[in-house]
């Protein structure tokens, strides 16, 4: 959540430097030709030389017309090498055993501010909703939550989510349970955006960052997943990995839990919405190794 943004500015150079402007577009056609070539060589590699992750299969769900995203919970074994821990389709009308929200000011969003009221389950749906509250000054007020009573050292997540809109940024984590940060596994973060998603992963006492990103439009139904073992992070949407970390140092090794939450940060100009924003869960799967 912590992610850092780059701004790249356009220069302007004055006519005189049109010739080497020339030059400088030549050189960029070779720089680019020689990077399709490299892309070329890199997908004649040998299927050993890709992460066995991007070629693997895993759950996305059952199809079932009942649930509000079309898709239930996938079964009890559908993760070889893993048994599911825990399950939960938000089918009552306040949360489950286990779940607590956030209130305050969110660290590292100045600015913002999690709210009780704006956490609710209603229709099969845990909703995460962000409004100009009249209780905080009409400030974009968000919902935020943790599953705080369940903790675990490696396993795969599954949530099923989609948002109503953009502007607040819609997360999906995984926590220390000792609150002591980093580390830190964001495993689909909006950034406020509807058409992206990104995933980071913070480590070290100075809090190094290893951040992709993802195409894709959240405003659809998608199960976004997370696979952590000892060896990797699998990030996973719709049944693929799309993004793997191997270096062991960037990996957690103790207890985490799950937190989903939306942030705003509207006084500094960015993740601010203009109209109300829902972000909608339709269920949660764990799974824990066997």
């Amino acid at each position: 959540m912590e992610s850092k943004n780059a701004t790249l500015e356009k220069l302007t150079m004055p006519r005189s430097q049109s010739a080497w402007n020339e030059i400088i577009a030549f050189i960029s056609i070779v720089f680019a030709l020689g990077a399709v070539a490299s892309v070329l060589v890199y997908s004649l590699k040998s299927p050993a030389s890709i992460p066995r992750a991007f070629n693997k299969q895993y759950p996305i769900g059952v199809p079932n017309v009942s649930n509000p995203s079309g898709m239930a919970p996938m079964g009890p074994r559908a993760m070889p090498g893993y048994r599911r821990s825990y399950v939960n389709e938000f089918n009552g009308s306040t949360l489950p055993k286990g779940w607590y929200v956030f209130t305050g000011i969110p660290g590292g969003s100045p600015g913002g501010q999690f709210a009780a009221n704006h956490v609710v389950v209603h229709h099969g749906l845990l909703q995460l909703n962000t409004w100009r509250d009249p209780l905080y000054q009409r400030r974009w007020v968000t919902g935020g939550l943790c599953q705080c009573d369940f903790v675990q050292t490696y396993g795969a997540y599954f949530v099923r989510s989609r948002v109503t809109g953009g502007g607040a940024s819609a997360i999906e984590l995984l926590w220390p349970e000792s609150n002591v940060w980093p580390p830190e596994i964001d495993f689909n973060e909006s950034g406020g955006s509807t058409n992206s998603s990104s995933s980071t992963v913070h480590w070290g006492p100075t809090n190094q960052i290893d951040q992709r990103s993802v195409p894709i439009d959240l405003t659809k139904w998608h199960t976004w997943g997370v696979v952590w073992s000892p060896n990797s992070i699998d990030y996973l949407v719709d049944g693929r990995a799309w993004a793997v970390i191997t270096n062991k140092v960037e990996i957690p090794h103790i207890p985490m839990r799950l937190d989903i939450e939306q942030r705003t940060m509207c006084q500094s100009g960015f993740q601010c919405p203009r109209v109300p924003v829902s972000m909608l869960i339709d269920w949660v799967a764990e799974f824990s190794p066997s």
